[in-house]
């Protein structure tokens, strides 16, 4: 059975910092790309970050370079994101995604999310 478990959320103040973790079971983790994705009450959902399944290549939205980090152990079946210098417009619930693509099919998982609230 897969599952992606996501936790490490919580009320933080504008500043501050939460690391999220997503546990993997399932599958066989170090096959897939991961990313983190996110949605605000009202909005899209939206990508945040992404690494490889090797973890040698990352990507971030815009919104978030310099402040939050994606990182994977394989070891663990576990992907973390490190959020920095947390702003209220980072508020929103995070979902971690599991993708593997072959020449047939596409596998992609989800998480139930986490919530993350920036505020004072």
């Amino acid at each position: 059975q897969v599952q992606l478990v996501e936790s490490g959320g919580g009320l933080v103040q504008p500043g501050g910092s939460l690391r999220l973790s997503c546990a993997a079971s399932g599958f066989t983790f170090s096959r897939y790309a991961m990313s983190w994705y996110r949605q605000a009450p009202g909005k899209e959902r939206e990508l945040v970050a992404a690494i490889t399944s090797v973890g040698d290549n990352t990507n971030y939205a815009g919104s978030v370079k310099g402040r939050f980090t994606i990182s994977r152990d394989n070891a663990k079946n576990t992907v973390y994101l490190q959020m920095n210098s947390l702003k209220p417009e980072d508020t929103a619930a995070y979902y971690c995604n599991a993708v593997w693509l072959t020449s047939y099919r596409k596998y992609d998982y989800w998480g139930q999310g986490t919530q993350v609230t920036v505020s004072s």
